[in-house]
């Protein structure tokens, strides 16, 4: 499998966008409010072209200007709005030659299967999968913009932690990351029984869970990096022993037996191919520890 050369960023949604320096608990080094920052520190580029892609919003005015106030604040002026609204959009060349001059593709939250339903197998789907792999380009995405990165992608579902089959909706993701099944607003919309549920379903996956203001910056297609204020939720179900999500008639409580779980947090690390979470170890929020002789 090649390994792409690109960067993928994806956020749990409500990504914090104005930073108030007089908070006591702002911390630069820690991550709040900082997950704009991180996006734009990513790019090698000293003053990089960042496009927005606001498809999957119904008030894309609205997402847009906050996007480009918010970039602004951060010393970013070179911010443009692409709000693609059909499948016909995303194959003219105007559209393909904005998306081939940016550093930076964030697409915004809304609805993921929109942005699948005009993206997918288009011309600037193929562009910005071909870039991905080839080039040092980042490719963000918040709440639905991060759901919409996966191959297996959530399209909807009952939020709640009861899981039984078919509480679940699954379609097709721009297909950027096929290892990972993303989820946005994790803890906030209390989901994890469809994330549970898309793991049952597909256990070769991990399933993500981004928490708000949170989440994952991932090179070279394998080592994921928390960023933001909160957590990040990881489901590996490759240890299931007992999953008999094929043959549970609808609407029965799934029982799944041997799922790992990851609850990590800023700076935390987790190898995709390895499977193999790294916690970041700060000593400033931590107990010194002690050691004792006989």
């Amino acid at each position: 499998m090649k390994t792409p050369k690109g960067t993928l960023i994806a956020i749990g949604g409500n990504e914090q966008k104005k930073i108030k320096k007089t908070d006591e608990s702002f911390y630069s080094h820690f991550g709040e409010g900082f997950i704009l920052q991180d996006i734009i520190n990513n790019s090698e580029v000293s003053e990089p072209r960042i496009e927005v892609i606001t498809s999957a919003s119904e008030i894309p005015e609205v997402v847009g200007q906050n996007y480009k106030d918010s970039f602004l604040r951060l010393g970013v002026d070179n911010v443009g709005i692409l709000d693609i609204r059909d499948r016909d959009e995303a194959e003219k060349s105007s559209t393909l030659d904005r998306i081939n001059s940016s550093d930076i593709i964030l697409f915004s939250g809304g609805n993921q299967s929109k942005i699948s339903h005009i993206f997918r197998d288009t011309l600037a789907h193929q562009l910005i999968c071909k870039r991905y792999q080839n080039e040092n380009v980042t490719i963000a995405g918040t709440s639905a913009g991060a759901v919409v990165m996966s191959e297996e992608m959530i399209s909807g579902g009952r939020n709640g932690t009861i899981i039984r089959k078919n509480d679940l909706e699954m379609g097709k993701g721009l297909g950027l990351i096929s290892e990972i099944i993303f989820d946005s607003h994790f803890i906030n919309r209390h989901r994890f029984g469809r994330l549970a549920e898309a793991v049952a379903l597909h256990p070769e996956k991990l399933g993500v869970g981004l928490g708000e203001d949170t989440g994952v910056l991932i090179k070279e297609g394998n080592l994921l990096e928390i960023i933001g204020s909160g957590i990040v939720v990881i489901f590996d179900g490759s240890n299931l022993y007992y999953n008999q999500y094929d043959k549970l008639k609808k609407r029965i409580p799934l029982s799944l037996a041997n799922l790992t779980v990851h609850l990590l947090s800023t700076q935390d690390t987790y190898n995709i191919r390895e499977k193999v979470a790294r916690v970041h170890y700060d000593s400033r929020h931590h107990e010194p520890e002690v050691s004792k002789s006989g």
